[in-house]
């Protein structure tokens, strides 16, 4: 089939790479001139395993294609992703300009039935404004709008793309259900569901899939802040709870809050619409609010011990994307945790396999980032552990201890084990443990 995907972000490029790997012939738009000549020159412009192997085969057997010309795009396909950012705006609310703009222009080169395809994460009737900007020059036979919300996970986005565990499809015209059937099939032979449904619930669907699992997230942290205070172990708890099959293992990590470009934005414009409703929306209040706070829990850990005083004081800090396999930094804690300790006189050392480039744009010379996770404890007063790498799981005790001034951690992921700690001769504060203090 033919497709034009505008917008080269993290969906935009997972979409249309992903896509063109089962044969499509595709076609992706973009503003960014430079941007695309790098795409076009087969540099992958985001960091996500295993999309890198299949973008440059598409690429070389000339099924992915990248241009400025939105013009020639929609010339060329029959189906029509928008994959465009929608950013908070001051009140929280999702920002539609993006996509209503290339929705004004689309309606002035569309010559032949064309599918829109709202990609995007957008509030609850997003795409009857879509239609109606596209019904301003375009007779209904033309085209049809369609929600097709995305449901991946940045760090496993190529897997959860080509093995989803359903397809969501909103439409009412029964046309536009058969072209996004046969688009998807070849991704759900194993069973999963092709769920079709009106655009209105589609839409939602996308929302409350993020709130529910920020729910999670943030129930699971005040559980483990709970547990500090009464002495109760929150692994045990956790592995307890996810043990019943109506609650589940997934998303039950607590942690220093969540992250990440979906999870704040999604949640907040969920909480912004149903204020737009008169409804009161409780349950998403608290979630931010807690998540807020979580993320100056670490923190805090670390001022307590030091008596308030981290003036001149070194912190090691590992991890800086908000989630590991990714070198996303939006809302990531670790910035939060940063931004606390720099305010408080300290220094940091700081490493991340991916994400360093990222947060040095924002902190430039502010932060000393080094080469490997070793070299950010040499002469550091305490390490923080923000972002759950594989490599952070397994490190050399012995050699933490040589590298840090005192052989002091604080764990914002619970990676460790608090005997084997024990033994090792660390202090180590965890979420929702017990403090070990065996130096």
């Amino acid at each position: 089939m033919k497709l034009a995907v505008v917008g080269t972000g993290y969906v935009g490029l997972v979409t249309g790479t992903c896509f063109a790997e089962t044969g499509n012939d595709v076609i992706c738009v973009d503003i960014d001139a430079k941007k695309v000549e790098k795409l076009q020159s087969g540099v992958v412009t985001i960091y996500e395993p295993g999309l890198e192997q299949i973008f440059e085969r598409n690429i070389k057997q000339g099924r992915l294609h990248f241009t400025t010309d939105l013009r020639s795009a929609a010339d060329h396909a029959e189906i029509i992703f928008l994959a465009l950012p929608t950013p908070p705006g001051e009140d929280g609310s999702a920002d539609l300009s993006y996509i209503m703009g290339v929705a004004k222009q689309l309606s002035k080169m569309i010559t032949k039935y064309t599918v829109i395809i709202d990609k995007s994460t957008v509030p609850v009737g997003t795409s009857d404004k879509v239609h109606a900007i596209l019904a301003e020059n375009l007779s209904e036979d033309l085209f049809d709008v369609v929600s097709n919300p995305e449901f991946l996970r940045e760090g496993v986005a190529v897997d959860d793309f080509m093995k989803p565990d359903r397809v969501v499809i909103g439409t009412s015209s029964e046309k536009a259900a058969i072209v996004m059937r046969r688009l998807y099939e070849p991704f759900v032979r194993q069973g999963n569901p092709i769920i079709v449904m009106d655009e209105r619930s589609a839409e939602m669907t996308k929302y409350a899939a993020n709130s529910y699992l920020a729910t999670r997230i943030s129930f699971m942290n005040e559980i483990a802040n709970l547990c500090e205070k009464l002495g109760a172990n929150v692994d045990f708890v956790r592995i307890g709870m996810g043990s019943d099959t109506r609650i589940g293992k997934r998303f039950l990590f607590p942690g220093v809050g969540y992250g990440g470009s979906c999870f704040p934005k999604d949640v907040m414009a969920l909480a912004k619409t149903a204020q737009g409703e008169g409804y009161d929306f409780k349950i998403l209040e608290s979630v931010m609010n807690v998540n807020s706070i979580q993320k100056q829990v670490l923190s805090e850990k670390i001022l307590r011990y030091f008596d308030g005083d981290v003036k001149g004081r070194t912190i090691a800090v590992w991890g800086l994307a908000f989630k590991p396999n990714t070198d996303d930094i939006r809302e990531a804690p670790a910035l939060s945790i940063i931004d606390d300790l720099l305010a408080a006189g300290a220094n940091i050392r700081a490493f991340d396999p991916e994400a360093m480039p990222n947060v040095q744009a924002i902190y430039g010379e502010k932060i000393k980032f080094v080469k490997d996770q070793y070299e950010a404890l040499v002469g550091s007063d305490a390490l923080a552990i923000v972002t759950e790498w594989a490599l952070f799981r397994t490190p050399s005790f012995e050699v933490m201890k040589q590298l840090l001034s005192s052989p002091v951690i604080f764990d914002g992921r619970n990676l460790y084990d608090l005997h084997n700690l024990e033994e090792e001769g660390f202090y180590y504060n965890s979420i929702g443990r017990s403090i070990v203090d065996a130096r």
